[in-house]
């Protein structure tokens, strides 16, 4: 017999876990929320006559060439976190396609990547702990939620006025379904709004299985299908239970090849789909098959050193697991994770020296580099040298304010683990002085009380935060790592 109490946990897990997906999801969902647009007309309204039809055909297949190039280029520039150069392809496409979804969808889209990224949440990891569900004290801007409410309000109007003239407007159900997303992650990753986000994503699986049965090679609208799949498929067995007995049933591996046949067969949301593989490869602990699909992306946008950070992440977490077995591969796998944040450490060239024709290059964020650091040696067994990398994220300059508090506290834990209680106990009542960020205050009082112990197997998780595994130690990582 399952205890009430026992199904009230597991369904707090339930939701810690759907609500980590969809946000991983969220973290490429701007390719996600634009769609894969098939060979159709952009505009409206075709004539009888066919010297006019052929004018017409001739007039839709340039629309649709302008449309593709400003969304490519727009997608490129928000893949190099060009967050501008996006939105100006972006405003254009809405000046030129007023009546389409996409361009507020886009700008929606940016608009959301941009804020998690200033705010360093473009890091899977901090999505995938219990800590990330904690209260916080941490504020959003009215004004950007109203931004971001209106643009998502305008693409969806947009959608339900294309499917009222055409029902089977599979396009039309997609742009649908991606506002309904978008607006899932937002609530999630900025608003901290669970509940809304998950009845938000269930409308967007909903839609975009609408469109699979409209269209069975619609692959782009899969990307949301297959991630519901894996969440349902991997929920704790009571909740399991209860799941099923309401509907919702799903296939950890089933959801794993649908985003993978999205990955080879997608048109606009194969990469969408690498960067949801990249994270979920590592919740799997195919690190190897995360560090090909890492280099790719960072192959294909060269100046997004978030790829970096997720090539490094795999090296050192695949160097983990064969400490024991293979010694000469770790070093060289440590060797190179470590250089990747050395060289990304260097001294950038100010803007006054860079030559005015190379392409946006957007700032390097110590903070997050040197705290992505400080995991990877963490996970090394370095705790003294990550210890030194989480202080120098919690004291740089321009280090965002919730990131350094969850910095402070991970190495007040490393130097714990290095047998520096004393060093530790300071910063762990210097995180008491700062802003509660997710339960950053709770695990410093709890180290405060008591030593911090490593967990048993340390893995890394998506873009640079690593986390624990294999010990259970609900102790052990605290904000920076607890699953």
């Amino acid at each position: 017999m399952i205890k009430r109490t026992e199904v009230r946990r597991s369904i707090s897990r339930q939701r810690f876990h759907a609500m980590a997906t969809t946000v991983i999801t969220s973290v490429s969902i701007f390719i996600l929320m634009c769609g894969a647009l098939p060979d159709v007309a952009v505009g409206q309204g075709l004539k009888s006559s066919p010297a006019v039809a052929t004018e017409v055909s001739t007039a839709a297949k340039t629309d649709r060439v302008r449309f593709d190039t400003l969304r490519e280029e727009g997608f490129d520039a928000l893949y190099n976190l060009d967050y501008e150069g996006a939105r100006r392809r972006f405003r254009e496409l809405t000046r030129l396609f007023p009546d389409h979804p996409a361009g507020p969808q886009y700008l929606a889209a940016s608009l959301w990547v941009q804020t998690l990224n200033e705010s360093r949440r473009l890091q899977a990891s901090l999505y995938n702990t219990e800590s990330f569900y904690a209260k916080t004290e941490e504020k959003t801007d009215p004004k950007l939620v109203a931004q971001f409410r209106e643009l998502t309000r305008q693409a969806k109007h947009l959608a339900e006025e294309r499917i009222r003239r055409d029902p089977k407007d599979a396009e039309a159900l997609y742009f649908l379904g991606a506002a309904e997303a978008l607006k899932a992650a937002f609530a999630a990753a900025v608003e901290r709004s669970f509940l809304s986000a998950l009845r938000d994503g269930q409308n967007s699986v909903e839609r975009h299985r609408e469109v699979i049965k409209l269209d069975p090679t619609f692959h782009d609208a899969e990307v949301s299908i297959g991630t519901y799949d894996y969440v349902a498929g991997t929920l704790p067995l009571p909740v399991k239970i209860l799941a099923t007995v309401s509907g919702v049933r799903g296939s950890r591996k089933r959801g794993l090849e649908t985003l993978e046949r999205v990955a080879r067969k997608g048109r606009w949301a194969r990469d969408d789909a690498r960067v949801l593989l990249l994270g979920l490869f590592k919740r799997e602990r195919r690190f190897a098959e995360a560090l090909v699909l890492a280099r790719e992306l960072a192959a294909k946008y060269p100046r997004n050193y978030l790829f970096k950070l997720e090539a490094a992440d795999a090296l050192v977490a695949q160097a983990a697991v064969d400490r024991q077995t293979n010694p000469a591969a770790v070093a060289s796998a440590e060797r190179e994770a470590f250089a990747v944040f050395d060289a990304l450490l260097q001294p950038e060239r100010s803007a006054k020296s860079r030559d005015s024709t190379a392409p946006f290059a957007p700032p390097r964020p110590l903070d997050l580099i040197h705290f992505s650091y400080g995991e990877s040696l963490f996970t090394a067994g370095q705790a003294e040298r990550a210890a030194k990398e989480f202080l120098a994220a919690a004291t740089v300059a321009g280090a965002e304010p919730g990131l350094a508090t969850i910095a402070r506290l991970r190495a007040a834990q490393s130097l714990d683990v290095a047998g520096k209680r004393k060093e530790a106990l300071v910063h762990y009542a210097a995180v008491l002085t700062r802003p509660n960020v997710y339960d950053s205050h709770q695990e410093a009082k709890r180290g405060l009380r008591e030593m911090y112990h490593r967990p048993g197997l340390a893995t890394v998780s998506s873009g640079g935060v690593s986390k624990a595994s294999g010990g259970g130690d609900e102790a052990g990582r605290g904000s920076a790592g607890k699953q």
